[in-house]
């Protein structure tokens, strides 16, 4: 848990190892996973209790044995369990203006001030041993489970009478269930939570940075109560167990105001809930915060300068379109312009512009939100997503006779989108006049700054990438466009990955970023377009064009230690 570079200085100042000693354990770590603090744990170099009492020291924070301390459970459940479990922090002590909180990552700034907003009070940190985080951690298991399984016992003794359901969702233990589960989801910037239940448990899973994974398992019997707490919130009905159910709900708090969007079905074991988190105002990001290559940003920046026509973002769901159409959004923005949008659901409130939700069940579709529009005004429209060839055919023409139009269309890549609109029936004299630009984009997880490493590819992995694409031809890009040399080829090239810390929750990645291509409607691809060319001609003139591939962009990023090798491959071969 303590930084390598500040592990080493405190274990040379301490006389614990030598240069000599140091260089040697620093070569068994670079041929292996493990990390400095481990090995030299594992052999008996130290003892764990007095490395971070040294720590500490190092740190000038105050030092804490917690086995010695009383931890009152007011003070203890300030932070949940998960999250306690996750960053090995305790609260153990506190006053009328201080937190004292025991950590082995000082590191942890966004969590120290997450819990000063949430608690209005100072916070003191100290440092302990991962024994005492361990131990103190039994505690919180053993206070929410044996409340939950107290609530089990109760719903056993009714024999045959269940509570109530609006009884049940008031619960105390049950409120607390829930209201972890969603602080944590909020504290680890998870996109989406779901709750499964099964023949005997309940699995709860966030998905965080693009990826599910299992963060606890609850008992069957707080499963009805669980659900009937999220249906209090959203506003369903409790008694409908048979049919799917849609809602929303807000949590609003000084430090964060996030809306929650549930979907409830009905499953073999009971309904499943899956909750999608919302920021409730628009992410304030500039276009350069996106992650366009150089060039690529020129090309978006100058397309969306043009006073009409369409700008389109394909890719598959979960790709960061939305994003992307909000911060254009965002920069075209101002006062003297007239923005309407019409959405699938509305994802983000901006201000400034009339966002409207489709309501297909009253007729008010993608085709007739547009059809109004065009009598609203507008300078800019934003069409959540083209599904049909009506909502296709009001897009073009609005593109055409004048206004700025952007939307989103699930394709691969850019060049697909071209034919997708002719399979629509679209003329090909529009498509050629009306679209300005296609960016195909994906998301990829970043590698961890806190434990990332270098790597050279071996032969087998660059055996293996040759299988899966040309690598002269990526080799030869990267040298025209000066990301690297003749004299360089992928053999000899670094490459990055995260070992995985606590920071990152193992995994090595933290946070995530696009990668894009973006292809420009020149004279030249507009007359491939007018002829109906194949979509391999239109491809083919793209790259001679200058156009970087998803691909290569995301090839670069890997490069730069932005993103890992395994993650480009992983999101551009699905």
């Amino acid at each position: 848990m303590i930084n390598q570079k500040d592990l080493e200085d405190i274990l040379l100042q301490n006389k614990i190892l030598d240069q000599k000693q140091l260089k040697k354990y620093q070569e068994t770590i670079r041929k292996s996973p493990t990390t400095l603090e481990d090995l030299i744990t594992e052999e008996k170099i130290i003892s764990p209790a007095l490395l971070y009492e040294m720590a500490a020291k190092f740190y000038k924070l105050p030092f804490i044995h917690l086995k010695d301390k009383t931890i009152r459970k007011d003070i203890l459940f300030l932070i949940p369990e998960i999250t306690a479990r996750s960053h090995q922090t305790i609260a153990f002590d506190k006053t009328n203006e201080d937190l004292m909180i025991a950590t082995l990552d000082i590191s942890n700034i966004e969590l120290f001030d997450f819990l000063a907003k949430k608690t209005q009070l100072n916070i003191k940190l100290h440092i302990t041993t991962p024994e005492d985080i361990n131990d103190t951690l039994k505690i919180y298991h053993k206070g929410l489970n044996a409340e939950i399984k107290e609530l089990g016992e109760e719903e056993k003794d009714k024999t045959g009478k269940p509570q109530e359901l609006k009884n049940l969702a008031q619960d105390l233990p049950i409120v607390r269930v829930v209201d972890t589960l969603l602080e944590y989801a909020i504290l680890e910037k998870a996109s989406d939570i779901h709750i499964e239940p099964s023949e005997k448990e309940v699995g709860v899973r966030y998905r965080v940075d693009g990826i599910l994974r299992k963060v606890m398992t609850l008992p069957k019997s707080t499963h009805a109560g669980v659900v009937a707490r999220l249906k209090i919130l959203s506003n369903l009905k409790l008694d409908e167990h048979r049919l799917p159910q849609d809602g929303r709900f807000k949590i609003k708090t000084k430090e964060f105001k996030v809306a929650f969007r549930i979907s409830i079905i009905p499953t073999f074991d009971g309904e499943k809930v899956v909750m999608r988190l919302l920021p409730d105002e628009a992410q304030q990001l500039t276009i350069e915060q996106l992650g366009f290559g150089a060039e690529s940003l020129k090309l978006v920046q100058r397309n969306i300068e043009k006073p009409h026509g369409m700008i389109l973002v394909t890719g598959p769901t979960g790709s960061g379109k939305t994003t992307t159409l909000y911060t254009i959004l965002g920069a075209l923005n101002k006062p003297e312009v007239n923005i309407s949008t019409i959405e699938d659901p509305i994802e983000y409130k901006m201000k400034g512009i009339n966002q409207s939700q489709i309501q297909p069940k009253i007729g008010f579709t993608f085709a007739a939100g547009l059809r109004a529009f065009l009598r609203q005004d507008p300078d800019i429209i934003m069409v959540g997503e083209i599904r049909d060839t009506e909502t296709a055919e009001i897009s073009i023409n609005a593109a055409m006779t004048g206004h700025l139009v952007l939307s989103t269309l699930h394709t691969n890549d850019a060049v697909t989108a071209i034919p997708r609109f002719i399979d629509m029936k679209i003329p090909t004299f529009l498509i050629a006049s009306t679209i300005n630009i296609i960016i195909a984009q994906r998301l990829v997880r970043k590698v961890c700054k806190n434990c990332i490493e270098s790597y050279s590819l071996d032969k087998a992995t660059i055996a293996q990438l040759q299988q899966q694409f040309n690598l002269e031809k990526l080799e030869k890009y990267l040298i025209d466009h000066g990301h690297m040399t003749k004299k360089q080829n992928i053999n000899s090239m670094l490459f990055y990955r995260g070992k995985g810390c606590n920071q990152c929750d193992n995994s090595g990645y933290k946070g995530r970023l696009g990668i894009y291509e973006t292809l420009e409607v020149t004279e030249k691809m507009s007359e491939l377009i007018l002829r109906n060319a194949s979509r391999d001609e239109l491809e083919k003139l793209a790259i001679e064009e200058g156009m970087m591939t998803l691909l290569q962009d995301g090839f670069i990023k890997a490069k730069n230690g932005l993103t890992s090798l395994e993650e480009v491959l992983r999101v551009t071969q699905e």
